[in-house]
């Protein structure tokens, strides 16, 4: 049960109606009754603060629970959803997914946009291709306008600034694409690390919902690490934190300098180092050398898990455990989650070898999961950050 606090009674209303929304949120609808269990409060404390919430377009009948029960007590109350959208962008080097959800977290529009190599060397082409399909969903599921919205990139984005900082893999329309859109939708436009934002979402509905303090690995086309302690995510004085590709670690025959993660984790564990591992062990794998082609040989291996497949996993495990221990000697998290389109793939086959190479390189005990989130993790972390924002504001206690 949660009980309200004791306090001016202005405060104590403001305080009442958040807890009375974010009810509604976890539970979804629920009736007047129901409220008054949860809450604690009285029948006019609550008849009180659901008309307040109702004049606020923020909560509304939805329906009645039971056949059986008619009338004003059987009520439903629910979010009304249309009172803001929020926007979820996963922006990569070729192409931009997006998602819009209502404030009960309803997705109601989707749409990806394909960004040819080619179209990088023409920003503003790439930029308006993108900020026209996000306009085109927006207008076919009758969102007018978006309250919050959260992009998902690769780089480092300034904690301070809200800018992205570009490393030299990244197309230039990259940073483009995040001026453009918070001019053109006129509303925040939140910038975040993609594996921060796939982090966030193992913790909120994956792998790692029973943990406050954990690390996931980004193994796909780059590596990387999103880091959450004591239930916060860790972004480090310059949005640096988890740059994983660039840990020196031997075996790869050189360091990595400032501008270039060769030489560094990236060499050993990125898409392109997989699929040059698998076809050393004799297995198929593209010559694309992209995110794609990792996850379906480290899938393929995982399922026969015998033989080249199993010696290809277990060389593939020691590159892992070697960044990992890295992490491990400096965080002490507990718990490592494999993620990525890699590490997903790999699942218990490949975190279990991990977990088992790790107790040899370090006495500190770690667990390592395979990252459970289906689909986009990134618009996932993305969609459930701008979800929050949003709630946060317009469920404030300064009401």
């Amino acid at each position: 049960m949660i009980r309200a606090r004791t306090a001016s009674p202005r405060t104590a209303r403001a305080i009442n109606d958040r807890i009375a929304l974010e009810l509604l949120v976890e539970r979804g609808p629920l009736t007047a009754a129901r409220l008054r269990d949860l809450t604690g409060l009285s029948r006019p404390s609550v008849a009180d603060l659901l008309g307040r919430l109702g004049r606020d377009g923020l909560v509304a009948v939805v329906g009645e629970a039971g056949e059986e029960r008619r009338g004003p007590n059987a009520r439903l109350y629910g979010l009304v959803g249309d009172r803001a959208h929020v926007a979820a962008l996963d922006v990569r080097t070729h192409g931009v997914s997006l998602v819009l959800a209502d404030l009960t977290g309803q997705i109601v529009g989707r749409a990806a946009r394909p960004v040819p190599a080619g179209a990088h060397a023409q920003a503003r082409e790439a930029v308006n291709g993108v900020l026209g399909t996000l306009e085109h969903t927006m207008r076919t599921a009758g969102v007018p306008a978006v309250h919050t919205a959260v992009l998902g990139a690769p780089g480092l984005a300034d904690p301070a600034t809200g800018a992205l900082l570009p490393v030299t893999s990244l197309p230039g329309w990259h940073g483009d694409l995040l001026t453009a859109l918070r001019r053109r939708l006129a509303a925040p436009v939140l910038l975040e690390n993609e594996v921060n934002l796939a982090g966030l979402a193992e913790h909120r509905a994956g792998a790692v919902r029973d943990r406050d303090t954990f690390v996931l690995l980004w193994l796909g086309h780059g590596t990387g690490a999103a880091v959450v302690l004591d239930g916060a995510l860790r972004r480090g004085a310059s949005g640096g934190a988890g740059e994983l590709g660039f840990l020196p670690v031997p075996g790869t025959g050189g360091l990595p300098s400032a501008t270039d993660c060769d030489g560094g984790f990236h060499t050993l564990a990125a898409s392109a180092a997989v699929c040059a591992l698998a076809r050393r062990h004799g297995l198929p794998a593209a010559d694309a050398d992209d995110a794609s082609a990792a996850e379906e040989a480290v899938r393929a291996a995982g399922a026969a898990d015998a033989g080249p497949s199993a010696a290809f996993l277990d060389e593939l495990a020691d590159r892992v455990a070697v960044g990992t221990a890295g992490v491990v000697a400096v965080l002490d998290p507990g718990c490592v989650v494999l993620g990525g389109e890699v590490g997903r793939a790999g699942g218990a086959a490949l975190a279990g070898r991990v977990e088992r190479r790790l107790r040899t390189l370090s006495p500190l005990v770690t667990e390592v999961r395979a990252a459970t989130v289906t689909g986009s993790p990134v618009l996932s972390g993305a969609l459930a950050t701008a979800l929050d924002t949003a709630r946060r504001e317009l469920f404030g206690t300064e009401r």
